[in-house]
């Protein structure tokens, strides 16, 4: 698929043989194809000098971003890409004043025609690349392609809550989202539906294992400790533990009717607090998801249909 997150064709070996060549970049603009390359600088005007191998590489300020010329995108969004990796469209190629070949490139051009061929299409549950921008605390933004920014709410990440959405993902990480809506090529996102139900993430687990856990509250009655994103158990209190220790747990009892998993502190532990995610589905749609297990009577699901 040819719109993707920013940074995900740059290596590619067709990008690295048209942005390799002035014939390579005129060919690129015979077909239309959409290239990528590093944002080196961003001049006082706010233009985007690129990185090509073979020229000068410039996107105007008013190329720089879909929005731009509106006002609807701010220039932070245009200084923020410095040293980044960019998608664009060749323009032209010519000879400046100083006899360089300049290329004059869009990436505003790439961003149109990826939510004219590819945004617009999407509905509510399909599982698309999404690359995570910069955090808020009420959630990240991700690129769900060349570089069209939409929201994934803390909320919507996992199962398990999180204080931060750090907690959760890393700056620059690709990951997989789902379209929660499409209103009107605005696209709503979220992530929990594919890290599994309760009984897939209990299945990873077995009584007398003592494995490692995040501690994400701490109430008086005890200690909610994630063991996956998606599966949190309960220890009971003690002293001196905080939210975000990494602790080493022993699993006590797994009790499916009442989805809940007992465990025992053993140790608190110096290692980075973050669990790895695994997605349970590979597929590229999804109607409906239930994380509740048969016996159990709460009824947590999500219904795309």
């Amino acid at each position: 698929m040819q719109y993707r997150p920013e940074g995900c064709i740059i290596d590619t070996e067709e990008n690295k043989r048209l942005t390799a060549t002035p014939e390579g970049l005129t060919e690129a603009i015979k077909k239309g194809i959409i290239l990528e390359a590093r944002a080196l600088m961003c001049t006082n005007s706010h233009d985007l000098i690129v990185d090509l191998p073979c020229a000068k590489g410039i996107i105007r300020r008013i190329d720089g971003a879909e929005g731009i010329k509106e006002g609807s995108t701010r220039d932070i969004a245009l200084i923020s890409r410095v040293n980044k990796i960019v998608c664009f469209k060749v323009k032209q190629l010519y000879l400046s004043e100083n006899n360089e070949l300049t290329a004059e490139l869009s990436r505003k051009a790439a961003q149109e025609e990826c939510a004219a061929e590819y945004i617009s299409s999407l509905a509510a549950g399909d599982i698309i690349e999404a690359r995570v921008t910069h955090h808020e605390k009420f959630g990240s933004f991700v690129d769900i392609g060349c570089g069209l920014p939409s929201l994934l709410p803390i909320d919507t990440m996992s199962v398990s809550r999180i204080v931060h959405p750090s907690d959760r993902f890393k700056t620059g990480q690709l990951i997989k989202v789902i379209v929660n809506a499409n209103v009107n090529g605005r696209i709503y996102l979220t992530h929990k539906e594919l890290l599994g139900t309760w009984s897939e993430n209990a299945a990873l687990f077995s009584p007398g294992e003592t494995v490692p856990g995040i501690v994400r509250s701490v109430e008086e009655y005890g200690i909610f400790i994630e063991l996956t994103p998606n599966l949190a158990g309960l220890a009971e209190p003690r002293e001196g533990i905080v939210p975000g220790d990494s602790v080493s747990v022993y699993i006590k009892t797994i009790i499916p009717d009442k989805m809940k998993i007992k465990l025992i502190i053993v140790d608190v532990c110096d290692c980075s607090p973050q669990t790895p995610l695994k997605y349970f589905i590979n597929s590229a749609h999804i109607d409906r998801w239930e994380y509740s297990t048969s016996l159990s009577e709460k009824n947590i699901y999500s219904d795309f249909r």
